[in-house]
């Protein structure tokens, strides 16, 4: 199901604790332009719900009683319905998140985020960027996580400018704005930075981004 401008975002919730799941729907419920549309509380009842009311976003858990969000996102890329989802865990630990983004998770976020920062994030991922929770990216930015020292010296500068919008979760257009580059132009970057990367999306390149300390925008960067 297509979302025309000015319809709210359609959002399932996937948690196996009925108090986290409810919570997290009634926090949902303060923001108008987003619509909880299903609920569940396993894999398999998330990729039923999944296909039968074709959100837009699904926020998932990352443990799961009969598996963890990550069969969850499996089975939607073998679905023929096209969903983002991102991860919300009470677990910081950096290997779920390179485990979630590796596999394709439009993000990671924290069960301690409010509800204006949960509400950004839908938004966020529904337009097409990516989110990883700020202390995330300061925990996969520590030294002991990097390589040392970071290897950016093969990098131009206008690629380092993209490669820290994309840390940010930006969008092409966004970046292309900020940039004051053509959204084309700014394509052009992103598919040769996941090139010298190696990495085969953008999610994975914030990751990269994060772990090597190219520290997300707070603005428009420099240049």
């Amino acid at each position: 199901m297509g979302r025309s401008p000015g319809d709210p975002v359609r959002v399932v919730v996937v948690d196996d604790h009925a108090l986290v799941r409810e919570g997290i729907c009634e926090l949902l419920t303060q923001h108008p332009d987003l619509e909880v549309v299903g609920v569940a509380s396993s894999v398999a009842g998330a990729t039923t719900v999944i296909e039968a009311e074709s959100p837009q976003v699904a926020l998932v858990d990352f443990r799961l009683g009969d598996g963890s969000g990550l069969d969850v996102l499996a089975a939607t890329q073998r679905g023929t319905t096209p969903v983002r989802v991102l991860i919300v865990s009470a677990f910081d630990d950096p290997a779920y998140v390179t485990e979630a983004v590796t596999r394709g998770a439009s993000g990671y976020l924290l069960k301690t985020a409010t509800s204006d920062e949960l509400a950004g994030a839908v938004r966020a991922v529904a337009a097409g960027a990516i989110v990883l929770d700020q202390s995330l990216v300061h925990l996969l930015s520590h030294p002991a996580l990097r390589t040392d020292p970071p290897p950016l010296a093969g990098f131009t500068t206008r690629e380092l400018q993209v490669l820290t919008c994309l840390a940010s979760g930006w969008t092409n257009r966004r970046t292309a704005e900020e940039l004051g580059l053509n959204v084309r132009t700014v394509e052009g970057y992103v598919t040769e930075l996941l090139g010298k990367l190696g990495v085969g999306s953008r999610t994975e390149a914030a990751l990269w981004a994060a772990r090597h300390g190219v520290a997300p925008a707070s603005g428009s960067p420099d240049g």
